[in-house]
């Protein structure tokens, strides 16, 4: 398989592509793992995720990441680590697509991606209904995405 390309099974949301690869369900709910492709540029706004703690793992291009006020870099073959309750944001910088594992644990919160693919909600456009979705998967947004 190309490192750009995910399986045909994967979801699209604004550009960026999402494929769960081990789902809660398979895990009692202890985690989930989420392969995404992003493009250059691309990442959501500043947030907060109140129940899950989120793991990086970068596998091509590279990541600036904002982990409440500071800010780094992280590239191919590098993670990063989120615990639950931390504002944090990321954008892709490069000339190339960012393809990482997410990993959530516990599980659950994937399925907000799944949501806004199936409603195709457009940032800033439609921030009301993301909001909305984002309350109902413990994440609360807290500012503006890099580079905005």
């Amino acid at each position: 398989m190309s490192l750009y390309k995910l399986d045909p099974a994967a979801i699209d949301w604004g550009g960026v592509k999402y494929h769960t690869l081990l789902s809660p369900e398979a895990t009692g709910g202890a985690m989930s793992i989420v392969d995404s492709l992003s493009p250059v540029n691309s990442g959501p706004p500043r947030h907060v995720h109140e129940a899950e703690d989120e793991t990086f793992v970068l596998m091509t291009g590279t990541c600036e990441f904002w982990l409440e006020g500071e800010q780094f870099t992280r590239s191919a073959g590098e993670s990063v680590f989120i615990p639950r309750g931390r504002e944090h944001t990321f954008r892709v910088i490069g000339d190339q697509p960012c393809r990482h594992l997410v990993i959530l644990t516990p599980g659950g919160f994937e399925g907000f991606f799944a949501e806004m693919a199936v409603k195709q909600c457009r940032i800033p456009e439609d921030m009301p209904t993301i909001e909305e979705a984002a309350t109902r998967f413990n994440m609360r947004f807290t500012g503006p995405p890099l580079g905005v």
